[in-house]
Order: structure tokens, then sequence, then C-alpha cells
């Protein structure tokens, strides 16, 4: 069933990513990592939906989307990023393979992060962020979506990866299996990976490839 949320709060997160913030139904639960599908309540979009990730945790009043928006393609993103306070979205039950499941390394190209959002805000407020990493590929400094969040979780290992542009303290190129067996050490621990299709189906076979077993690979499948 769909419920209408009114948008209380947006915020420009970098020149293309925006965060939403919605009231949220009363009763309504998600687990970090989950999304939903979301359609524009305007009329000629009520039908047009796609999937976006929950990036507040459950036990917040509010809900919260970051989205990146595509002003240059006609669609919804193009649509969501012209949204403002007072305007509403519909949206469905919570869906998603994307759930915490213990320790690891965390693989994320550009929005793809969004799903890792909750479940790394969820392990900062239980104090438990030992033993996890954030490899995240954008392809400038100023793509890195809430940089500074992510830098404030000092027991979180980071490494920023562009591939556009080259600078120091970056890593330069694709995430490959070559970057993975420099970078990696231990292949027996989980691997949460999303981004791009083909980006999460190559390091996946990369990862298998170096010893991880299929079962520690998480991913939306």
């Amino acid at each position: 069933m769909s419920e209408k949320v009114e948008i209380k709060q947006v915020t420009n997160v970098t020149h293309d990513v925006r965060q939403f913030r919605l009231e949220k139904p009363q009763g309504f639960d998600f687990e970090p990592g989950q999304a939903t599908s979301v359609r524009v309540d305007k009329d000629g979009w009520r039908e047009e939906e796609r999937p976006f990730t929950f990036t507040s945790l459950p036990d917040w009043d509010d809900l919260e989307f970051t989205i990146k928006v595509y002003p240059d393609h006609h669609g919804v993103t193009e649509q969501v990023g012209q949204l403002q306070s007072g305007d509403a979205l519909l949206i469905d039950e919570p869906w998603g393979t994307i759930q915490y499941r213990g320790p690891g390394t965390f693989i994320a190209g550009g929005a793809g992060v969004t799903p890792f959002i909750a479940i790394l805000r969820a392990l900062a407020a239980d104090d438990n962020l030992d033993g996890h990493r954030l490899i995240f590929s954008n392809k400038t400094e100023a793509d890195i979506i809430l940089r500074d969040e992510f830098d404030a979780m000092s027991n979180l290992a980071k490494t920023y990866v562009l591939t556009k542009e080259q600078k120091a303290q970056f890593g330069y190129g694709r995430i490959d299996e070559r970057f993975l067996e420099e970078n990696i050490s231990d292949f027996s621990q989980h691997f949460y990976v999303c981004g791009p299709e083909k980006m999460v189906a190559n390091i996946n076979e990369a990862l298998e490839g170096l010893g991880a077993k299929p079962d520690s690979l998480v991913f939306e499948k």
C-alpha cells in the first residue's frame, strides 16, 4: 500500500545530490540498507516509479533519501530534483537485500553508497565501526557524497578513489581485481557492494577470484 509523504526539507549535498527529509507515516519501519519504490505525487508522474534507499535510521522521527538528480535527463530524477518543501512523494513498502551481516568492507560507486549510509550511521551510533572499511569510488573529489560525515567516523577506515581526476591522497582508476588485490589482505570477510550494475558484477567476480566466498558478498540481487 502506498503512503503519501510530504517533503519537509531539501538540502544540497553535492552539485548533483540532494537530501530530502520527509514526514514519516505512523508505524512505518525498515532496516538500514533497505529501499522503497518512489513516485512523484504530480499529474503525469504518479505511475513512474524508481527505487531509492532510506538514508535515515529507523528510529528517526523523519524519513530521509539522499538522491542523485539528473536535470538533463527527462525522467523521474529530473522531477525529483525540482521538488521543494511542501511537495510530496508516494512510497511503498520497504524492500532490499542489502542488510548488515557483520564486519567487513563496503565498496561503493557514486550514488551506490546510499544503502551504506544508514548502515554506517547505525554502526557509528552503536560505537561499532571498528573492523569496517569504506572504499568509495567517484569521478572527482567534488562528487564524493557526505565525505565530511564519513571522515568524522574516526573508527571507519576509508579509501576514496577517483576515476576522472588524479589528486594526492586519493586512489586513481577503477576498482578492479588488481586494485582489490593490492588494497585488501583478507578476503574471508564480508563485502558489501553497490553501484552501477556492471561495476557490481565485475567487483563480485574479482572478489570471488581472489578467494571471497559467494555467500560473503552482499549486494542487491
